[in-house]
């Protein structure tokens, strides 16, 4: 058992998926990450092993078919993934969101039609809100709805799709014009084929978005050009309530944000002690100059603070209470702490960490999507200051 980055109090059943994610990563992800990654492709054979380990059902209720796991249990499952690829918890991670908001929010026939294929991962995942233009600034969004009978009709162009081509459900955020800004967007649920081009009439997925780092995974954009849709495709059923129930599902993400900088930077700090003791340089090993020693001590220590404080924020929302603040702290703190482990590695490594051959270079371009997935760092302190300001108000 590692020392950094474990957590107190878990189940005995909680212990054994953790077993089990882990092996698995180490098996099958850690060998294969690096080469998989250089070439952007897709991880399709870690997809099936991670099925037959019923990750895709790992939080929806046991009455659907799924293990009924806590929001803690994901977390940490994702930490450890994205301990060996970042782009493993990529794939996972807009299921989860999908599978959250069709639990709490679907109506009962949309969680009987979605909920048990999605446990199996016959049915994929993806979640749509940004837009060209439009990234935090959520409210503003211009895709539309326009009611046409008792269908709805959708048209605009939505970015950044996590898994946008290999799912199979999309939640998209859209305007339909129950009130001003945020009042006025649904959620659909739409259906598609998987793959590039017009994957149903209307719904057009041009291609894949080339990116520096988390490659694998695919991150398209979405067209929607008179895309008909009944009004039951609304989540819930509940026109007008998308931004509400969009924003829940962002919150749990964040703490998901925050796992995955926990398992990238727990991975760079393992490869920065490892290298550390290995090179030599004036007649010992680098580990034993005073310069390197406090980067590692510095290193771990937040390695630990980020981990911990990502188990409170899974924790409270576990418990029931509105967790806003400790997600935005927990997202905030572990994307920056990954990034400044991960260039210590880097650094740690010297002139090989830019050699593509060694694995800390592959993390070097991951780290940077977690600095504004789900909200930049900016958009972090922004949401924390106010909270605080909610809790803290001067009489």
């Amino acid at each position: 058992m590692r020392r950094l980055a474990r957590t107190e109090g878990l189940t005995e059943i909680q212990r054994d998926i953790l077993a089990a994610v882990r092996e698995f990563t180490e098996k099958e992800i850690l060998p294969v990450a690096t080469g998989l990654e250089h070439r952007d492709e897709y991880p399709t054979a870690i997809v099936e092993g991670m099925k037959g380990l019923g990750l895709f059902g790992l939080t929806i209720p046991g009455e659907y078919g799924g293990l009924g796991e806590s929001l803690l249990t994901y977390a940490l499952v994702v930490e450890e993934l994205a301990r060996g690829w970042m782009s493993v918890s990529g794939i996972v991670n807009t299921h989860f969101i999908v599978a959250h908001l069709l639990a709490h929010h679907g109506t009962e026939e949309q969680r009987a039609r979605y909920l048990p294929r999605m446990a199996t991962g016959e049915v994929r995942g993806a979640f749509s809100m940004s837009e060209p233009g439009v990234g935090s600034d959520v409210a503003a969004l211009r895709t539309r709805a326009r009611r046409d009978g008792d269908e709805y009709v959708l048209d605009g162009q939505k970015m950044w799709l996590t898994n946008g081509a290999t799912s199979n459900l999309v939640a998209v955020l859209c305007r339909t014009g129950e009130g001003e800004g945020h009042r006025g967007l649904s959620a659909f649920l739409v259906e598609k084929e998987p793959g590039f081009g017009e994957v149903r009439p209307g719904l057009t997925v041009p291609g894949k978005i080339e990116k520096m780092g988390y490659k694998g995974v695919d991150t398209t954009e979405l067209i929607l050009d008179g895309l008909r849709l009944p009004a039951s495709a609304i989540l819930g059923e509940a026109p007008g309530r998308g931004f509400y129930q969009m924003m829940d599902g962002v919150e749990v993400g964040r703490v998901n944000v925050a796992a995955r900088g926990c398992g990238v930077a727990l991975r760079a700090f393992e490869l920065g002690v490892s290298y550390a003791q290995q090179r030599r340089a004036f007649g010992k090993p680098i580990a034993g100059h005073q310069a390197i020693s406090f980067k590692l001590a510095e290193m771990a220590t937040k390695v630990e603070a980020a981990h911990q404080m990502m188990v409170m924020a899974a924790r409270r929302k576990d418990g029931g209470d509105r967790n806003d603040l400790e997600a935005g702290m927990a997202k905030y703190l572990a994307a920056e702490y990954c990034k400044e482990v991960v260039e210590d590695a880097f650094r740690i490594h010297g002139g090989y960490g830019y050699a593509r051959e060694y694995e800390i270079e592959r993390l070097y371009r991951e780290a940077p999507m977690l600095l504004i997935g789900e909200g930049t760092a900016e958009i972090q302190k922004t949401i924390i200051a106010r909270r605080l300001l909610e809790e803290y108000k001067a009489d």
